[in-house]
């Protein structure tokens, strides 16, 4: 009895420690992350980068993650999913670092790249380990607490890379990153004891990672380039390399991604699906809307950073709660709801204009913030539940691939429009017009797919 009890409090010990390193990294990552996208105009200005590199540095972020997620997924589970975890670490620490005493644009796109490396390390691992842990009856609730620290971070981040950049730079935004890496570093060992991976070692798939690299940079770099026929020749390609990916994994003993299990689960399946349209219809918004009040506007980057939290606030206060309806209630009801929320934000969104007052677009923020803290978490949930225990580690990189997907194919096209409408010109007060046409035309585009997530996780199903 004494022995069940020791063993009982160990693994609430251990689930305890689990949840607040994954939670620490899941708050430090969006951090600085998107603290960055308050500190572009300023970064934009000092090193004179013009409007194509400047729509680069949240997509090579996102091309990074996406091209990394799956063989991180695999490779957690082969070689340790905190292993991984404690390298992503490392890598985005000392990538922001080297971001921070970059002196061209050039060199800080690069190491956004390898920042993104780390995030799907990060990502790719976290919640696997959290699931690999908590028990089954609770994890709603932890991923809901694992999601509201993400969402804590992206509440924080407009407001500290505002008054970063204002009274410092806006190196310090990188810089401030690099010592909370450290701390979470060393609480992690010594607090976080064992390792959690598969206990047979399966052969890695190089051929997939290299085919699916090749879909995620073809997709990006294609986007940029539309329309032009040689942008729409690599768009056709990235295309058809997926196409190689699937029929790869479809037939491969040890594949990255077993493809079957998209057919075993409808509720897997159209999560990933719905997840994918939500988070494109999103992470273009900080971006746009942060230039929205910067250059149309004419508000400071504190001021600016002040209204976009409110996205991220609103997330934050909603996603523990979805997290404690998604262990009593079906995902699909909580999650569709949700959508609807967001959905009704962007309504409100569509309507702005130069002359468009700040609490307008934070009405609007609130409404979208609440809606996502709805989502998330309940779809997180169906998705991890909806596979077996030895493929955890792949089931998180899907989840998070979803999103990043999602994520890049929405900055993809909205670079599309950046291209189009302001092409390589700085973006400065001469461009306003085209800069708000652009962002009415991504607005309408977040809204149409947030209609389509809608839909899908409507029809998602209830057990299988």
């Amino acid at each position: 009895m004494v022995k069940e009890q020791d063993n009982t409090q160990e693994r609430l010990s251990l689930s305890v420690a689990a949840l607040i390193a994954v939670c620490a990294g899941y708050l430090i990552a969006p951090l600085g992350m998107a603290a960055v996208n308050v500190a572009i105009p300023s970064l934009a200005n000092d090193l004179q980068a013009d409007a194509a590199k400047v729509g680069w540095l949240p997509t090579i972020y996102l091309l990074s993650n996406v091209a990394f997620m799956l063989p991180v997924g695999k490779l957690a589970d082969n070689f340790g999913r905190k292993r991984l975890y404690i390298a992503g670490l490392i890598l985005n620490a000392l990538a922001a670092l080297m971001c921070a005493l970059a002196t061209h644009i050039d060199w800080i796109l690069f190491w956004r790249f390898v920042q993104g490396a780390a995030g799907a390390m990060i990502f790719g691992t976290g919640i696997a380990i959290v699931t690999s842990i908590v028990p089954a009856h609770k994890r709603g609730s932890a991923l809901g607490l694992v999601a509201a620290c993400v969402y804590i971070g992206l509440t924080l981040a407009p407001a500290v890379g505002g008054y970063l950049t204002e009274l410092l730079d806006w190196r310090a935004v990188f810089y401030f990153q690099v010592p909370l890496v450290l701390c979470l570093l060393i609480f992690i060992g010594v607090a976080l004891k064992g390792e959690w991976k598969n206990e047979k070692r399966v052969k890695y798939d190089y051929k997939g990672t290299v085919l699916f690299a090749a879909f995620s940079v073809l997709l990006v770099y294609g986007f940029s380039l539309l329309p032009s026929l040689l942008g729409l020749a690599l768009t056709l390609l990235s295309f058809t390399s997926l196409g190689v990916f699937v029929l790869h994994q479809s037939k491969s003993k040890q594949p990255l991604i077993r493809v079957q299990m998209f057919r075993e689960s409808r509720v897997f399946s159209m999560s990933l699906a719905t997840s994918f349209f939500m988070y494109g219809s999103n992470f273009a918004i900080v971006f746009l809307l942060s230039l929205y009040l910067q250059y149309i506007k004419g508000f400071t980057p504190a001021y600016a950073g002040k209204i976009l939290l409110l996205q991220a606030l609103a997330m934050a206060i909603m996603a523990p709660i979805a997290g404690r309806l998604s262990d009593r209630f079906q995902p699909r009801v909580v999650a569709t709801s949700g959508c609807a929320i967001v959905g009704f934000g962007f309504i409100i969104m569509n309507q702005i204009n130069p002359d468009t007052s700040a609490i307008h677009v934070g009405i609007a923020l609130l409404f979208i913030g609440t809606g996502f803290g709805l989502f998330s978490t309940p779809n997180n949930n169906a998705i991890m539940g909806a596979v077996s225990q030895n493929e955890v580690g792949v089931a998180s990189a899907s989840m998070n691939l979803s999103r990043t997907v999602g994520n890049l194919f929405g900055m993809s096209l909205v670079n599309l429009m950046i291209h189009y409408f302001i092409g390589d010109a700085a973006i400065s007060d001469e461009q306003s017009e085209a800069l708000m046409t652009t962002i009415s035309l991504a607005l309408k585009m977040s809204l149409s797919f947030v209609v389509l997530a809608c839909l899908l996780s409507s029809l998602r199903g209830l057990n299988r």
